[in-house]
Formats: C-alpha cells, structure tokens, sequence
C-alpha cells in the first residue's frame, strides 16, 4: 500500500486501536481462575467497547467496525485455542505487530484504478492505492498490516483452490537440511536464497552506526530502518522461493514425502547444566554453535515450505518417521553411524556405495523408510489424508 502521509498517521491510529482493544481481552482472559465465573464473550465485550467508546475520546475518535474486528477476532483466536488448532493468544506489541483486519460488507468497497493499481476505502481513513499483484477477487475481509522495513501491505482472505495432481504417480522424497535447503530424491538440490557477501558486509556497517548513534535521534531511527529493510528483504526471498518450490513440486509429483520434524524442538536453544563441582557455576552446553545451527534451519524455511505444500498438495503430502534415514544405504540397506562420512558424503561401509548424503536421505524418505528398509513403516499423512502404509521395496 501507498498511503500519504496523513492517511499513515490514520492508519496507525486504527492500529492502535486495534492492538488497544486485543490486549484488553487478552487481560480479561488472563485474569480468570477457578473461583471466578467465565470471562465474558465477544458479546459483553462488544458491550463494554460501547462503554469505553463513550467516555474515551480517543477511543471514540477511531473506526467501531475496526475495534469489534478486533473483539472478534480474538473470540476466534480463544477458541481456536482451546480446539488444539492454534497457539495460546499473546499481546501485541507497539511497533511489531501492527495492524487491523475489515469484514463484512465495507471489505468489498475497492476500485480498479489501472492494470497495476487499486484503490481501497479504509473506515476513518478515505481511499488508500495499493499495488496490484494480481487480480482482486470477490472477498469478505482484508487485513492491512505494517512491517518493521515501514511498508504498508493489504491482504485479502481467500482461499485458493489446491493444485490438482498430474496423475503420474509420481512420488518424491524431500530431505532438508542447513547446507542444501531441500534435497529431492530425484537428485536436485534445492537451495534457500540468503545473505550474500555484500549484504552482509553493508548489514555489519549499519549496525555499527546504529551502535555508535544516539538512541532514538532522526539518524538512529533511519538506520534502524535501513537494518530492517534488509532483513525484510531476505524474508522476502525466502517466501518467493518457498512460493516457487512448494507450486514446482505440487505440479509435478502426485505423492509428496518430508520427514516429520519438529522445528520447535530443534530450534530451541540447550539448557543450562550446573557444574555440580562448582555451584553457581555452569557447564559449557555449546550454545553459540547451537544458536548459529537454529539460524541455520530457520533460514531455509523448513516449517514454512511444509505448510504450503500441505496447503497447494491437500492431502498428498505424506510425513515420515526421520530416524536413521540419512545413516541407511538406500541400495542395501545397510545402517550404521558410519555411513555418513561427512555433511556431503555418504559412502556404506557394506556394498561401497557413494552417493550425495542428503540425496540418499532423500531416496530413503521416498521409500517411506524410516528404520529399515526390509519390513513395512507405517507412514503419518497429513490430516487431509486417510493414513497408509508404506511398502519398501
């Protein structure tokens, strides 16, 4: 989006609000205990913002359809909670997660003003263009948000239709690593654009002025910007490579096999060890080598590619049991620590077969081999699917 500068201090005003109303349910909700009676519903709470509204002059002054958003908003979320789809609700924070969503009958009020532009009326705001990135279709909500990088971006909710199937049974087999981003079992090797040498060097420049500045001065501010600018950058090339990746290997495979991580649990960093010789004291636990393999993983986009391939592949993504499948030759069968003789390499101690390590993680994942490949694996689908069993071959 594009908005000038008087309809941004609008818009951040409506995000206020906004974060304003979602943190004082999220108080309510967090205030309950046994001896108290439920927290109130989106109902009362609409009931108390016509209360709040009328002796609140700020909060008067902004849009009710965005605060009820809100109110409604965090209704779903408490109850996406408690079905086990979602997260626990947290507060928004200033200057983070900025932004409000619009339902309803004013979500549709937009305008084609060219191919490549559009217009959008914001409650309390008046017309805001945004670009085009593709056609606008007939929706009963947006969200417009605000970055750290200072963008503004408007999404309208749709959900798209699932890619269908080529019909080949084809069947492939997606190992990721730190490395290689993504090995496929056909023997591609996917990589996660990053940081290039340049970027780094020019990140490392701007976070020496902004060490060197004065907190919260015009010059500070703009480096600030600069540095999330940069990092908004990166997370954008992952999304389009993820985008780009997930939609190639829909298109072409009709069964799609990624071991059964959890990236939560592998990116958390180690825990303390107390020195029992020494109390108070604490253990080398290898944290900063720790830290930079969660970089690691978190820059390849592992859950993110996951997720969208589960979203364009419904119900053709199959998830594996990831124990010993880069320690097993995919040609023998063979399991042995020894086997991986590096990052890169795999070479069995058995039959002295050499392969790219990743590439044979990837054939084994394929297989539906989990632990060995002379016995059946059950395999854990995806909920769009009814579970199977993997045969080895």
């Amino acid at each position: 989006m594009y908005p000038t500068p008087s309809q941004q201090t609008a818009l951040l005003e409506q995000c206020g609000h906004a974060r304003y109303v979602w943190n004082l349910a999220l108080e309510q909700w967090k205030m309950w205990t046994r001896d108290k009676g439920p927290t109130p519903g989106y109902v009362e709470q609409a009931r108390q913002l016509t209360d709040a509204r009328a002796s609140c002059e700020w909060l008067r002054s902004g849009s009710q359809t965005v605060q009820q958003q809100a109110l409604r908003d965090f209704d779903q979320a408490v109850k996406c909670f408690y079905a086990g789809s979602r997260g626990r609700p947290t507060w928004r924070k200033a200057r983070r997660r900025e932004g409000f969503r619009i339902a309803g009958s004013q979500a549709s009020r937009t305008e084609k003003l060219s191919r490549k532009w559009a217009r959008v009326l914001v409650p309390k705001v008046d017309w805001v263009r945004f670009r085009l990135s593709r056609r606008v279709p007939e929706v009963n909500s947006y969200r417009i948000t605000f970055d750290k990088a200072g963008r503004w971006h408007i999404a309208f909710t749709v959900v798209p239709p699932p890619i269908p199937a080529p019909g080949t049974g084809a069947v492939v087999g997606v190992d990721r690593g730190v490395k290689v981003s993504a090995a496929l079992s056909t023997g591609e090797l996917l990589i996660c654009p990053g940081w290039s040498a340049a970027m780094r060097a020019r990140l490392a420049l701007l976070q020496r002025r902004l060490a060197r500045g004065r907190r919260g001065s015009k010059r500070w501010v703009q480096v600030k910007r600069a540095i999330a600018r940069m990092h908004a950058k990166i997370v954008d090339r992952r999304k389009d490579w993820v985008e780009k990746t997930s939609t190639d290997l829909a298109r072409r495979f009709d069964v799609i096999r990624v071991e059964d991580l959890s990236i939560a649990s592998m990116s958390r960093r180690p825990r303390p060890q107390p020195d029992p010789e020494r109390p108070g004291r604490y253990l080398p636990n290898r944290r900063r080598a720790k830290a930079g393999l969660n970089r690691g993983i978190l820059a390849n986009g592992w859950g993110l590619l996951v997720r969208r391939l589960e979203d364009k592949a419904a119900g053709r993504v199959e998830r594996i049991d990831p124990a010993y499948t880069s320690q097993t030759c995919n040609a023998c069968g063979h399991r042995a620590p020894e086997n991986r003789k590096s990052q890169a390499v795999f070479r069995c101690t058995s039959c002295q077969r050499e392969a790219h390590a990743d590439v044979n993680a990837a054939l084994n994942i394929a297989a539906g081999r989990a632990v060995s490949v002379r016995r059946e694996v059950p395999v854990r689908v995806s909920p769009k699917r009814e579970p199977q069993l993997a045969t080895s071959l």
